[in-house]
């Protein structure tokens, strides 16, 4: 019996990738990482590293990062919020998750932006939680009616009251990592319980070209003393403040990455780090960084390599589309960039429902994303020998019936076989017309509907629920919010 070969894409050869690595090296030992935060200079200083105190930048050795790399592990383990179901973030294994931090949604009916507010991260979190080939969550929308300083926690309050799967967040602010933190751990049970089965990833985004902000800097140390994974989002803009070229643009994600991982490896070694991204070309007519271009996409399948070499789990920001609303340029760009990332095996694909350069989400987008994802996972799936004689045996046997409509063997296969869309048109013309000829995004919003309207069932304990009550409510206070809105 032949086994599914595993369909596979990349862009670079083994050799090339080699050199992209030896470049970033040499990178970051001669011309260095500038490194905003205090602790992390320090950090890096007792490892090894030449800091220069006046101009912040610290040169790293390829000793150094060689070290960081054999000590960083090669799979991560993640787990929802009932600590019964696990994900393994590695290999080719795929797994995707809802864009972040967009700051509007999209209104599907009045067709345009506004800005988020608790209703909405409640509604898309409750959807992220019943679509089934989104198999992590994010922290996916920025509201607005909540003092902005706290908006990293609120929505990580909001995604953990109304969602169960693991979640992809990150912090604001240096002070908003404590909350957080206290969250998750009130939520798993305990410090040592999170450390055991981590909840949730922190992306953190170096500043290209070749920085990292006191911000994202304390965000990875804090992460790794916590036994959190951060997820670096490294975002060169090849043209404006990366290289040109794709392969130059590459040699700057790779050193940004890498000094990130050497700070995560000292200050805890061990701590789990998912080498990621969200690069883009730069397009020069339109003054815009396109995360739908081809070319953003190739960066994307380049350093999804690069970090495979490196023997790290990788991320992606693929699936998204630049488009404006929910039409055909939201489905071209973002079914390219979901297929390419499944085929490349970025491990967390980010960028489910996203549009407008990541600034916007769209719940309709999301459950056409969701059926894309599903294509995805059936195309790596390949194809498979299911009988010893695949169709032989069936002809023999076959007598006088003329189809395989109503045989025993479709009855056995063909679920297995096929992946069956709940909202892509498969009708004939007449009952498209008879259904008053419904374009996608519409059935997508009647899906989120129907979704939508089933009744919430509570996963955490109401002593959970009080307990991260608390926790937000004291952050709260120091921002001048006295009440949590409610979650309805």
């Amino acid at each position: 019996m032949h086994t599914p070969l595993r369909p596979c894409v990349g862009l670079l050869s083994d050799a090339f990738v080699r050199d992209i690595i030896d470049e970033a090296f040499e990178l970051l030992a001669r011309v260095g990482v500038y490194v905003e935060n205090q602790e992390a200079r320090a950090l890096l200083h007792g490892g090894g590293a030449k800091v220069d105190a006046s101009s912040r930048k610290a040169y790293l050795t390829r000793h150094l990062v060689e070290s960081a790399l054999r000590s960083a592990p090669r799979q991560i383990l993640m787990y929802d919020l009932t600590g019964a179901k696990s994900y393994v973030i590695g290999d080719d294994i795929v797994h995707f998750d809802p864009g972040s931090a967009a700051l509007k949604v999209f209104d599907h009916r009045t067709r345009s932006e506004r800005p988020a507010t608790t209703d909405d991260l409640v509604r898309f979190a409750r959807l992220t939680d019943a679509l089934e080939n989104f198999h992590f969550q994010s922290t996916g929308i920025v509201s607005s009616d909540v003092p902005a300083e706290m908006a990293d926690c609120y929505r990580l309050y909001v995604a953990l009251r109304s969602c169960t799967k693991p979640v992809v967040t990150g912090t604001f602010l240096v002070e908003g990592f404590k909350p957080m933190r206290d969250m998750l751990a009130a939520a798993r049970g305990g410090s040592d319980a999170l450390k055991k089965k981590p909840l949730a990833i922190f992306d953190a985004c170096p500043s290209p070209p070749l920085k990292w902000s006191n911000l994202t800097a304390q965000s990875i140390i804090d992460c790794a003393r916590a036994g959190i994974p951060s997820e670096f989002v490294a975002m060169p803009l090849a043209g404006a403040t990366a290289p040109a070229t794709l392969s130059g643009a590459l040699v700057q994600h790779a050193a940004e990455n890498l000094a990130g991982l050497v700070i995560t490896q000292l200050a805890s070694a061990g701590a789990p780090v998912i080498f990621g991204g969200s690069p883009a070309i730069f397009d020069m007519r339109t003054a815009t960084p396109p995360m739908g271009a081809i070319e953003s996409m190739m960066l994307s399948i380049g350093y999804t390599q690069i970090g495979k070499m490196l023997r790290l789990p990788t991320h992606g920001y693929m699936g998204l589309s630049d488009a404006k609303c929910v039409d055909a340029q939201a489905g071209l760009e973002s079914a390219i960039g979901t297929i390419l990332a499944a085929l490349g095996g970025v491990n967390v694909v980010s960028g489910g429902g996203m549009m407008d350069y990541e600034n916007c989400q769209s719940l309709e987008k999301l459950v056409i994303d969701n059926e894309i994802c599903g294509m995805a996972y059936r195309l790596t799936d390949g194809i498979a020998q299911r009988d010893e004689r695949m169709a032989l045996d069936l002809f023999m046997n076959l007598g006088e019936q003329t189809d395989f409509l109503t045989h025993p063997h479709t009855l056995e296969w063909f679920r297995h076989e096929q992946f069956l869309p709940k909202i892509i048109d498969r009708e004939n013309y007449q009952q498209w017309v008879a259904a008053a000829k419904p374009e996608l995004a519409d059935r997508a919003s009647e899906e989120v509907k129907r979704i939508l309207s089933a009744e919430p069932h509570p996963t955490l304990s109401s002593e959970i629920v009080r307990g991260l009550e608390d926790i937000l409510t004291v952050h709260a206070r120091s921002f001048g919010l006295a009440k949590l809105p409610p979650l309805h």
